[in-house]
């Protein structure tokens, strides 16, 4: 259309005319691509995060609209086809907990059952990280082997070298399906190739982030962050600043994040 930035279908029908945006997670915005963009690639390129204030200050719009997008833009970030980890490496695999200490808690707050100096009431995040490869993490319910075994399957090829901590879970899913080594914590970090620092080292820039920059992180949002990181450190190498740019958003075409889904379990 000459006078304005639509395009329109040469036949007729209920929606001929239609945007760049239409089919994206910046469909129906009225915000315009160089704000969107923009927002793009600083939460693609800075290594902690970046909060929806510093977007605020920096676009021009509200902090309530910059946590939107912040969120619509997640949604691009997460890998459409993952392929599966330990056809190339040693797969490293742990799990971490996110939430504040119990004990800096209001007493009204402390969730029933929590203790002073336990890890109840925390959300646990499983993560398993192939070396010199991708990383893979995501919120689980908890640590049974019921629980974690089904990620493992889904996510690390069968017959792969797994290296987990003593955590006494992993010997029952490692069973008959991959070649398990463990690094006891308690006698040391590091036996020859057997430890878990690759995935430590994640953890650490993922709680660098959700301390340092997002601060509070509700449970139902949390795999979003979660995956949003994953993004920045398996893409953190070859394509630059501007690859990851271009890589967020062609994934982001496909799929669509409205308000009302992301506040529906809030």
């Amino acid at each position: 259309m000459p006078t304005r930035r639509v395009w329109q279908c040469k036949i007729r029908h209920a929606k001929s005319q239609f945007s760049v945006k239409v089919g994206s997670i910046y469909e129906d915005s009225p915000l315009g691509l160089d704000k969107w963009l923009t927002a793009t690639w600083m939460i693609t390129n800075c290594k902690n995060g970046v909060s929806s204030y510093e977007i605020a200050r920096n676009i021009g719009v509200t902090q309530k609209s910059a946590w939107f997008m912040l969120h619509r833009i997640r949604t691009a970030m997460k890998d459409k086809n993952p392929k599966k980890l330990g056809r190339g490496g040693p797969v490293e695999i742990d799990e971490t907990f996110i939430g504040g200490k119990a004990k800096n808690m209001h007493k009204s707050k402390r969730i029933a059952g929590t203790t002073m100096y336990g890890q109840n009431g925390k959300s646990i995040v499983l993560g398993m990280l192939e070396r010199g490869g991708k990383v893979r993490a995501g919120m689980v319910e908890d640590r049974f082997r019921e629980t974690m075994q089904p990620v493992v399957l889904a996510n690390v090829a069968a017959g792969a070298h797994i290296i987990t901590d003593e955590h006494a879970a992993y010997p029952f899913i490692a069973n008959r399906t991959y070649f398990h080594e463990i690094i006891n914590h308690v006698e040391g970090y590091v036996n020859s190739h057997i430890h878990t620092n690759g995935i430590e080292n994640f953890w650490s820039l993922l709680k660098r982030g959700l301390n340092g920059t997002y601060v509070s992180v509700r449970p139902f949002h949390l795999d979003k962050y979660v995956n949003e990181q994953v993004f920045r450190y398996n893409n953190r190498k070859d394509i630059g600043d501007s690859g990851r740019l271009a890589l967020v958003v062609e994934q982001g075409f496909g799929r669509r994040l409205t308000y009302k889904q992301l506040t529906l379990t809030a």
